[in-house]
Formats: structure tokens, sequence, C-alpha cells
């Protein structure tokens, strides 16, 4: 029986061993950054290479938007959905003004929210639209794209030229809300694909980066609308706000966590299979705390002993200094003689008064105990005091 158990041991602990080798030996899922750098499905690394391939001068900047690669003979920018930096003000008004002086930006809008880039889409009043509608139309024999949809041309102008229909994902459309920005491309409502002029250059701003994918670039005229682009001179891609691609773990030290991760898991098997196993619950244990009025009569009882302490009486008689000298101007270091006569003239109080009340308190301090009647008896006398003196 024990051999059992322990054939039954090892052989769970190898079938864990073999489904960790497996889960690491699996291949990474593909990119999916839009980069000219990116050979999967959704990189722009085809439509660099035809490009090179075809003779068309282009290029990759790999440094901000506001410095000196867009003044060395660009004549078109593309920005692909950028998802690692965000496109700063600075780099937003530098890329308006080389666009106003002659240069056509092709902007193409990331459809993750989280990787929008506000400053581009505050320029061009970027939006998004309404869903595309699902069309198979001019897809060759055999093709399938079951994500993706057909576009018709509306208007063949600038680069959209001699254009009829587009492949593009099977997603949202865009909103342009520039006054003199003009629908290119789309189904009914929906549109993906937009001109507008600026200064002497021109922007298109596309829906996603569908048209430069590897997988649609030979669909229908997506290729026909980069070398439109390409044959009016040096074009390059924005890959500075793509950002770096992250480090690769060396292949050690990922073998290393491997076997880390076998030898915890060992462990706990056995802790498991050999522990001591806990015994039944015990009854929950009921405590009763105090009522309140066991907490009242322990007060009543703390103030039935406590005394009153002899510093009360004389602070009675600075509180009512301090409020004279507050209200009346009757200065702290004068006599209490003149302090009454002061205040006999001043609010009417007899001066007799405030000085029996300045006597009984004298020959309370000299009593051996003060007892809690005598010191109610100076707090009413000195309260009613105080109360004239503040117009009470």
């Amino acid at each position: 029986m024990k051999g059992a158990r322990t054939a039954v041991i090892y052989g769970v602990l190898v079938a864990l061993a073999l489904g960790l080798g497996l889960a690491v030996n699996q291949s990474p899922p593909p990119p999916r950054v839009p980069s000219v750098d990116n050979p999967g499905p959704l990189g722009l690394r085809a439509l660099y290479l035809y490009l090179q391939e075809s003779g068309a001068p282009v290029s990759a900047l790999r440094e901000a938007l506001d410095g000196p690669g867009l003044s060395e003979g660009v004549r078109t920018v593309v920005v692909a959905a950028p998802s690692g930096r965000p496109v700063t003000e600075g780099e937003a008004e530098a890329l308006r003004g080389w666009v106003s002086r002659g240069g056509t930006l092709v902007y193409l809008v990331s459809r993750n929210a989280k990787t929008r880039q506000p400053h581009l889409d505050e320029w061009l009043r970027i939006s998004e639209g309404p869903m595309l509608e699902p069309h198979t139309e001019g897809l060759p024999p055999g093709e399938r794209d079951l994500t993706g949809t057909t576009v018709r041309v509306w208007k063949p102008e600038g680069a959209a030229r001699g254009l009829e229909r587009l492949r593009v994902s099977l997603d949202r459309g865009i909103t342009v809300g520039g006054p003199e920005a003009e629908p290119l491309a789309g189904t009914k409502d929906a549109t993906v694909l937009w001109r507008m002029p600026e200064g002497r250059g021109e922007v298109y701003v596309l829906a996603g980066a569908d048209l430069a994918e590897n997988r649609r670039l030979e669909l229908l005229d997506n290729l026909r609308f980069w070398d439109a682009l390409a044959s009016r001179g040096p074009l390059a891609f924005d890959e500075y706000h793509h950002g770096a691609a992250p480090k690769q773990e060396p292949p050690s030290a990922r073998g290393l966590w491997i076997f880390v991760a076998q030898g915890l898991l060992v462990g706990l098997v056995y802790a498991v299979s050999r522990g001591t196993r806990f015994g039944p619950p015990r009854p929950l244990v009921v405590e009763k705390h105090r009522s309140a009025l066991e907490y009242v009569r322990s007060l009543g009882w703390l103030a039935r002993r406590s005394k009153v302490e002899r510093e009360l009486l004389p602070e009675l008689a600075r509180q009512l200094r301090r409020r004279m000298h507050e209200r009346l101007g009757i200065p702290l270091t004068l006599p209490e003689d003149e302090a009454a006569r002061m205040l006999e003239q001043t609010c009417g109080l007899p001066a007799a008064d405030y000085l029996a009340a300045r006597e009984d308190l004298v020959r309370t301090l000299e009593q051996r105990d003060i007892r809690p009647s005598d010191y109610a008896r100076l707090a009413r006398h000195y309260a009613r005091l105080e109360n004239i003196v503040t117009g009470r």
C-alpha cells in the first residue's frame, strides 16, 4: 500500500514537470507593434522592404519628431499607431509646422483607447466613428480574411487617386472634425480614410494600421496607396514612439527559475502528502463584554472619590481678571481694590461685591479641606460677576 502511494506521488510530479516544460517551450505570441522591425502579421516590415526593393527613398525615424530628422529632405512621414512613447505637445506643433511647409503626414490612428495620442487627436479633431460593415468584395478566389472588410474609395484624390477598394479590419471607423477634412473611403456612414489640407501640405488620417500591415498589404489597392506616397519623395516611418523592444531574459536565468519552481512544487506536494492534519474545529468562544450601566456606575464611583483641587480656586479669580482686561481694559497688574473701583465705574458693579467675592475666595483657600460645595458656591459667584462683565 505504501509503495503504491509513493508511485502515485512520483507520477504526479513527473506530469507536472512535463507540463511546465511544455509551457516554457511554447512559442511567444506574435508582436502587435506596427513597426517596420516587426515581421509578424501586424507589423510593417513587408511594406518597408517592398519600398526599399522598389528603389523608393525610405527610412526609419528613430528620434523625436521635433528634432532635425524632419528637416533632412523628408517628404512624407508615417506615424503608425505609436504605443511606446506618447507624442508630446512640442512634437505635435513641430509636425504641424512641417506639414504647413509642404510635408505630408500619414497618421494611422490606434484603435486602442489607452495608446491614443491626445495632442495629435486634438490637432486633427479625431473621434471614434461607427462600426464598419462586413464585405468580401474584390477578394481573390480562395482568399479568406474573416476579420477584415472591403471599403470603397469615394473620392480618388491625392494619394488615393486611381484607387477603388481597400481592405481593412472589421472594426470602427474614425471621424475628423476639421472644417476642411474630406472623407475618401469607407462603408456607408463609417469612414476609414480622411484627407485634410494643412497650409501647403496635407494630412491623411486612417483608422488603424490595417492598410500597412503585412497581412493585408497585397490585398486590393492597399499597396498602390503606398506607391503613390513613395512617388512624391523620401518617405520616413516614425519608429521613435514605438519604444525599445523589451529585453529578453537570458536562457540561463530562465532555466534557473524553472528549476526553483519545480523544487518548490515538489516540496509543496511532499508537505501536503506527509504533513499532519489538523483536528476538528473547536467551538467558538463567546466573549461577554461589560454593559454600559457598569461603566456609568464606575464613573460615578470615581467622581464620588475625587476631591476639589486647590488650584481650581485661584483659576476662578484669574479668569475673571482676564475678562475684565479683555472687555473693560482693566490692567492685570492693578491691585484688587483699584480694579474693583474701575469695575464699578465702567459697568456699575458695586466694588463691595467684587471685594466680598475675593475675600470669600481667600478664606476658602485658607481652609484645610475644600469641599465641593465650597467650590460650587465660589464658581456661582464668579460666574455671576463674569456675566456682568461680558454683558450677558
